[in-house]
């Protein structure tokens, strides 16, 4: 596939120094999409999740993704809108530069990460929302940095959001 990985792994853990840069053949999907085939197991370099969403670049381009199956592989698309103004298509060597998207769990308050290891179901769920859906959580939980009791319960709220589901905090009145 015409590709190399430039990552160093830390010592102190075993996730990948962020972010990751390698170079990739484009490789030619169905619907005019292109793919870039992604060397490394999103997984081993950012932690088990049920989807990747990354952010980066493509040759200089910015770009956020999905990490997605391609066959026997993983790859990021870039569909023909995207590709539209760079001219870059299947064959073609392109520089990669890519991180998983948003606040990841380590960099997360110690408070918000241990409430949603102890809930692995509404970690995963948090893990797999787009950087929109987990800041704005963040957002209404730092809100309340003067007020720790309020802190504590609106943490709890958004465990058993997550749990639900729910993406999105529903609006109160007095918010």
């Amino acid at each position: 596939m015409g590709h190399t990985c430039r990552g160093w792994v830390r010592d102190d853990a075993s996730m990948v120094d962020r972010p990751i840069r390698f170079d990739a053949t484009l490789v030619a999907g169905a619907k005019a999409r292109v793919y870039v085939p992604v060397p490394f197991s999103p997984d081993d370099v950012w932690g088990a999740k049920v989807e990747h969403r990354v952010a980066g670049t493509v040759n200089g381009m910015g770009v956020r993704a999905s990490v997605e199956r391609l066959g026997d592989g993983i790859a990021i698309v870039l569909g023909p809108a995207w590709r539209r103004d760079c001219g870059l298509g299947p064959g073609d060597v392109v520089a990669v530069v890519l991180d998983a998207e948003g606040p990841q769990r380590n960099d997360l308050a110690p408070d918000v990460a241990a409430a949603l290891t102890a809930s692995p179901s509404a970690g995963a769920f948090f893990d797999g929302m787009a950087q929109f859906y987990r800041n704005a959580y963040l957002r209404w939980i730092d809100a309340t940095k003067r007020r720790p009791e309020v802190r504590a319960e609106r943490i709890a709220e958004v465990v058993v959001l997550l749990n639900d589901g729910i993406k999105q905090r529903p609006e109160a009145p007095h918010d």
